[in-house]
């Protein structure tokens, strides 16, 4: 029986990686635990879970200097993204999509950021208020819940002038980060999920970004948010596999990725057992 480990060294050896995937068209094995949530005990702490997530989770076209993802968000869901990071244009189509698939898989939870454009910054409470209205399947509150408390709910999380929800701590400091060199990069990553696994497990979700972007640097001018995550998830995939035989796993919070593969957000998902 051959290891995911062993399987994943077998294609960095011949120079293809499962790790990146920007192919629109989700292929699931049959095999494939969509609802992964169902094995979190009820009783353990939100913020002590390892949640695979998307960065700019709807940024499906605009060209290579806007374009985050490959899946609609449906796969995305589908595929075992359970952290979405958008901009506040995007959430009533957003609400709808997420609303469907916790009725399927209700044992799952969606944790949602709202980034609101500069114009909205003092009118989005009220705006995602109106959206939400007295749906009992939304988490408002500021308490961190346990996993038992949200299964089949949207979770959001709050931040700056957003105030609904859960704190969050964003380690990058912002979701939007200029990439010189991948190689920075991927120290500062590193760093970040240090910073995560210490924070985990307290009144505040952790949040770490592995997305970046050379647009409009010297030295990263090519780097486009595809290139970067070309580089950056096989890397990425092998950082975290490292812990893998530690007992327990260290807990990595929210990672939210751009061009994610199936085998990633796997890896991701996989740090919660042991």
């Amino acid at each position: 029986r051959i290891s995911p480990g062993h399987i994943l060294f077998i294609f960095l050896c011949h120079g293809k990686d499962r790790s990146f995937n920007d192919d629109g068209n989700l292929i699931l094995p049959g095999s494939y635990n969509i609802p992964w949530m169902a094995g979190i005990e009820d009783f353990r702490t939100l913020s002590l879970i390892s949640i695979p997530g998307s960065h700019d989770s709807m940024a499906l076209h605009g060209g290579p200097e806007a374009k985050c993802q490959a899946w609609s968000l449906k796969d995305q869901l589908r595929a075992g993204i359970r952290f979405l990071d958008l901009k506040h244009s995007t959430l009533k189509d957003v609400l709808d999509t997420v609303r469907a698939f916790l009725s399927e898989f209700n044992s799952e939870a969606v944790l949602i950021r709202v980034q609101p454009e500069s114009f909205e910054k003092n009118t989005v409470n009220e705006m995602v208020q109106s959206l939400i209205g007295d749906d009992r399947n939304v988490w408002v509150s500021p308490g961190m819940p346990n996993m038992g408390q949200v299964r089949g709910k949207i979770v959001f999380l709050q931040r700056s002038t957003f105030t609904l929800g859960i704190p969050f701590i964003d380690t990058n400091g912002q979701s939007n980060e200029k990439v010189s060199s991948i190689k920075d990069k991927d120290s500062r990553i590193m760093t970040q999920l240090n910073q995560a696994t210490e924070a985990c497990g307290g009144d505040n979700a952790v949040v770490t970004y592995t997305s970046g972007s050379g647009l409009g640097t010297f030295w990263g001018m090519f780097l486009t948010p595809k290139r970067v995550a070309e580089r950056i998830n096989p890397w990425l995939n092998q950082y975290l596999r490292q812990f893998y035989p530690n007992q327990p796993r260290p807990c990595k919070g929210v990672i939210a990725m751009d061009f994610p593969s199936v085998d990633l957000i796997q890896t991701v998902i996989d740090l919660n057992w042991w």
